[in-house]
């Protein structure tokens, strides 16, 4: 298998998944975004966006639906829950709030906040989307209630999906408005030895293919 991922973005859910299941990859780094400064990388992913898993003749683009993939299909049991068991709805769920509900207010937040020119900042978009995102957390906290982890009583793909959506948040500099469920919760994940191990395999591949360590959270 072979990801290709740019620091810091959306493409470290699939990165911390493989890491998490033991399983051996490529990765490749692009700088970011790769669409602006790696236009070759067109002839592989038409979207120009990160993450792109390639597995023999399967090619991925989304960072849960990578998630989901790997579990189910490389995951002999782990990190993935099972369709038979009583959490799978909810582990799908969250699965996917992660991106679609948590991530994508952020990328705004981000993009209009920090990446555009200043002429095109929007301090009140910023802001709406701030609370749009902090918002939708609280409501997950009523979903996690006491859990340490969101489906199964064990570490699955879900709590990477959403992990990541936590480590985005520190990026966009709202780390510090999360709440203190959130806060704990996400200590318990980043204590997860395959967290240190992906962090760890990115900052290699960064500094051996003479790509930039520092994070470029918006992503693909």
């Amino acid at each position: 298998m072979k990801l290709h991922h740019c620091v810091g973005a959306r493409s470290f859910r699939p990165l911390w998944a493989l890491e998490a299941l033991g399983l051996s990859y490529d990765l490749a780094m692009l700088p970011f975004p790769p669409r602006v400064h790696a236009k070759e990388y067109f002839s592989l992913n038409p979207l120009g966006t990160i993450p792109l898993l390639e597995d023999g003749e399967t090619r991925m683009t989304e960072s849960a639906a990578i998630c989901e993939y790997l579990a189910a299909r490389h995951g002999a049991g782990g990190l993935g829950v099972r369709p038979d068991e009583v959490d799978y709805g909810r582990y799908l769920n969250a699965l996917h709030f992660g991106e679609a509900t948590l991530t994508f207010p952020q990328t705004l937040v981000l993009r209009y906040g920090r990446f555009e020119p200043p002429e095109r900042r929007n301090p009140g978009l910023v802001e709406d989307y701030s609370r749009w995102f902090l918002s939708r957390l609280k409501g997950f906290g009523a979903v996690l209630g006491e859990r340490r982890f969101i489906a199964a009583g064990r570490f699955t793909a879900a709590d990477i999906s959403v992990g990541y959506a936590l480590m985005l948040a520190e990026f966009a500099g709202l780390g510090e408005q999360l709440p203190d469920f959130a806060k704990a919760y996400w200590a318990g994940l980043q204590a997860e030895p395959s967290y240190a191990r992906a962090l760890a395999a990115e900052r290699r591949a960064a500094e051996a293919q003479g790509v930039s360590p520092v994070p470029s959270p918006l992503g693909g």
